[in-house]
């Protein structure tokens, strides 16, 4: 199994635990928010039968207790209305507006349609009264408070993942700049030695027509290991030649692929000038085409460049008929680790992305990819203009 979709197995399980959380903490808010509600109700219906005993009383009475039950409502907004809507008396409503009255008949109207209601009988009349209740603060607090606790732990653990992505990311660009200084560092020495007994066979054998190729090779390796010990660098841009960047990788790559394997570029009939680091663009468009190269299973296949002047804009588009990309893995093709191939660390489109986005200001993506027809990939940067 891939790396990479072992953190996507990690990411999608920490999804299924937020939801399990997220949706056991609403159901016991709910069932809590619903006792609660149960036992205002039946606070209510306690408070309007104290009301009707108060009502109903003669002088005789002993209102005491009655008097205690209607006092101690001191959360529950309660409103006591008659058959016709008029208001009788209300308490714990907090006043919005000037027209009082015409408040507390619309809010106490608005209970009664809502089913917070309670009727009570008036002893020797037919007429009654309506006690009518709302939530209390806390209540409705309480109901809001679940929602709330989410959007908070939601916004705390997206702030967490930003960080974890933010810090992992600072440590691979760390692992992966003194990874290429050290392997510039380690080729310095074998280079030099090449290089030394390339002049010596020249010396001995000036005829051999072997020797120019060996000596090109090692020149090759020093420009490989000048790449290497650039990268965390800031390399400073000129103006270059993209015709000749793509021809230098044309001409690389036709002695070391199959004669089975095409490569051809398409260019403007002039010179296109972009501000770039030749020697570190060259190694992205070789990085495209080796990918492109590998994904050709039957070892044939051909590689179109083209380069392509769109107003300001540069493209280079690196185009094959290989095997394609999965759907569900072109959004991973550039993360460090990534690899459909048995060998390889899965290092180099996420370096060709770094060098074409923060060295360069550009933007490389998979333009298209289709299963058995092939891929293209794209960058775009700034145009030089004389």
């Amino acid at each position: 199994m891939q790396w990479t979709d072992r953190i996507r197995q990690v990411k999608i399980l920490l999804v299924v635990s937020a939801i399990i959380i997220a949706g056991a903490s609403l159901l016991i808010s709910h069932y809590l928010v619903r006792d609660l509600q149960v036992e205002e109700t039946s606070k209510m219906e306690v408070w309007a039968q104290a009301m009707n005993a108060f009502n109903n009383a003669d002088e005789t009475t002993d209102l005491s207790l009655v008097t205690s039950v209607i006092e101690s409502n001191n959360t529950i907004p309660v409103i006591v209305m008659d058959r016709e809507g008029n208001v009788a008396d209300w308490r714990n409503i907090k006043i919005n507006g000037k027209d009082t009255m015409a408040y507390v008949s619309n809010y106490g109207r608005r209970m009664k349609a809502e089913g917070h209601a309670i009727k009570i009988e008036l002893e020797g009349t037919s007429d009654y009264l309506y006690v009518c209740y709302d939530e209390s603060t806390m209540l409705k607090r309480l109901t809001q408070f679940p929602y709330w606790q989410l959007g908070i732990v939601m916004i705390f653990a997206v702030v967490a993942i930003f960080a974890l992505l933010a810090s992992k990311r600072a440590e691979q660009n760390k692992v992966w700049v003194g990874l290429s200084k050290e392997t510039a560092h380690q080729l310095g020495t074998p280079i030099s030695s090449l290089m030394a007994w390339v002049e010596v066979l020249k010396e001995n054998y000036p005829d051999d027509d072997l020797i120019p190729e060996m000596e090109q090779d090692v020149k090759r390796l020093e420009r490989i290991a000048e790449r290497f010990s650039k990268i965390g660098s800031l390399p400073e841009p000129v103006d270059a030649s993209m015709n000749e960047v793509l021809d230098h990788v044309i001409a690389y790559m036709d002695k070391r692929t199959s004669q089975k394997v095409s490569i051809k570029g398409h260019y403007p009939d002039h010179e296109v000038i972009v501000k770039m680091n030749a020697s570190l663009f060259e190694w992205v468009i070789e990085n495209l085409c080796k990918n492109a190269v590998d994904a050709m299973e039957s070892g044939q296949g051909k590689i179109d460049l083209w380069l392509l002047e769109e107003g300001n804009t540069v493209a280079i588009e690196v185009a094959d008929n290989g095997k394609g990309i999965k759907k569900k893995d072109v959004g991973n093709v550039f993360r460090p680790g990534f690899t459909t191939k048995k060998r390889g660390w899965g290092l180099g489109l996420s370096l060709a992305k770094r060098i074409v986005e923060e060295y360069h200001k550009g933007h490389i993506y998979v333009k298209s990819s289709e299963l058995g027809k092939g891929t293209t990939f794209r960058i775009e940067l700034e145009c030089s203009r004389a």
